[in-house]
């Protein structure tokens, strides 16, 4: 790839030279970036035009609309199927097979996807009988699940090639930014933003569909085969028990301050949680964008690939510390500043929930990694331990402490697992140790000076 070409040639002619013969890392900076530029736009646009929502619904209204969020994100596994990482990681391995690929995980995602929407359907009926309102906008939310069906963003995660990803879905974002604007200029009611909220999923696939034909490439030539769909399965199925698990982890909080509280309670902690998780963006972009690189690397050496692996999770926990410490510091003030003093009680939840981000931007690279290890098991008991742990935390400490009982049951269940499994497990004792390295400042300098012999005065085999 020629340095001079592309993004490369806006920097510094030293680091051209270093890039010129790199080209997977050119790849992978450039993905990076897009990526990146994609989050930076959404927070922007987004955080400016959701706290404006937020004020507008208030409390109870924004709290009536997370609550069929999250209902409907604890049922986003099932659809999905937990095959994006897999197919991926086949693209990858056989891009020869594409068609058979993509065309299969079409089929089996179009099934989970009705699977879910009914799902959702008999969940609501059951949860909140008679509640036509939450019946309506748990429909609306699950009904994009149909639409993220035609996987063809998993063609370009598997090429590096993440600008036609941000295009597709910023310009449908964007879109429905300006809608949202438009309704609330015109006081619409609640309902509408659900709707939005569908056609941006709508939008999203049109235009990642035009993206994928602009590559010559054509949906029509995809097969489906029951061989290669069994196969996916068969790999992925740890991965959908272990995704309805993260999305329990992550969202049934929500559901069960809306089940024991009230719906202005679910609209002050879900104020909280989005600014806490605002940008898990950055650790899943960096680690999604590496994720080929790093199979590579395997291939070509185990040390080589180890190595970079640890300094992908000195960067991920580093970047999660920073986080955690500045807005422990800021959590009040920012809740006021951007949601209002209507969501006051916002501020100690953030306080709290923000130093769950710690351990998820570590698992955004340890998720890949043993994906590539094809140890998906230990990913599904890391899971189901934490969302049980969450759930039972958040029954006992909900009715007892409000709110922050549930923001300490996120955090005790996004930490406690991950120690003890990789403490405990021998396989993964090397991960427990390397998060322990990204955790310690410079013990994996002092590390490798005592592999070296050059500390303690004994060289270590």
């Amino acid at each position: 790839m020629n340095p001079n070409s592309g993004w490369v040639k806006f920097l510094p002619k030293s680091i051209q030279a270093r890039l010129s013969s790199r080209n997977n890392l050119q790849a992978v900076l450039g993905n990076s970036a897009w990526q990146v530029t994609d989050k930076i736009v959404r927070m922007g646009v987004g955080v400016l035009v959701g706290l404006w929502v937020a004020r507008y619904l208030g409390p109870r209204g924004f709290g009536e609309l997370n609550y069929a969020i999250a209902l409907t994100s604890v049922l986003g596994a099932v659809a999905n199927l937990g095959l994006d990482s897999i197919v991926i990681r086949e693209l990858v391995r056989a891009p020869e097979r594409k068609n058979v690929l993509l065309g299969s995980t079409f089929v089996l995602k179009l099934a989970g996807s009705l699977l879910a929407l009914f799902t959702v359907i008999i969940l609501v009926s059951v949860l909140r009988p008679g509640d036509k309102l939450a019946l309506l906008l748990t429909v609306l939310s699950s009904s994009g699940f149909l639409f993220q069906s035609v996987s063809v963003d998993l063609y370009f995660q598997a090429k590096v090639q993440s600008k036609y990803i941000v295009l597709s879905t910023s310009g449908a974002f964007l879109l429905m930014a300006l809608v949202k604007v438009g309704l609330m200029l015109m006081g619409a009611p609640l309902v509408a933003f659900a709707w939005a909220g569908l056609c941006e999923f709508v939008l999203a696939a049109v235009f990642i569909l035009l993206a994928y034909s602009i590559k010559h490439q054509s949906i029509w030539q995809w097969k489906y085969s029951p061989s290669v769909m069994r196969s996916l399965l068969r790999d992925s199925w740890p991965l959908i028990l272990t995704g309805i698990s993260v999305m329990i982890t992550m969202r049934v909080d929500q559901v069960l301050i809306g089940q024991l509280l009230n719906d202005k309670e679910v609209g002050l902690y879900s104020a909280a949680v989005r600014i806490s998780e605002i940008w898990y963006f950055i650790p899943i972009s960096i680690a999604s964008s590496t994720f080929p690189a790093l199979i590579e690397s395997k291939k070509q050496s185990i040390e080589v690939f180890y190595r970079r692996l640890q300094h992908l999770y000195d960067l991920l926990v580093g970047i999660g510390i920073a986080v955690a410490l500045g807005m422990t510091f800021l959590s009040g003030l920012a809740i006021k500043l951007l949601y209002g003093h209507a969501y006051a009680g916002s501020g100690p939840v953030l306080n709290i929930l923000i130093w769950s981000g710690i351990p998820v931007a570590f698992g955004c690279a340890w998720s890949n990694w043993m994906v590539l290890e094809n140890r998906t098991r230990t990913m599904f008991l890391l899971q189901v331990t934490a969302a049980i742990v969450n759930f039972i935390l958040n029954l006992l400490l909900i009715p007892r402490f409000g709110i922050l009982g549930s923001a300490y049951a996120t955090l005790i269940s996004y930490w406690a697992p991950l120690i003890l499994i990789t403490a405990m497990m021998k396989s993964q004792h090397r991960a427990f140790l390397m998060l322990c390295r990204s955790l310690i400042p410079f013990s994996g300098y002092f590390a490798a000076k005592i592999r070296e012999g050059k500390l303690g005065g004994t060289k270590v085999a």
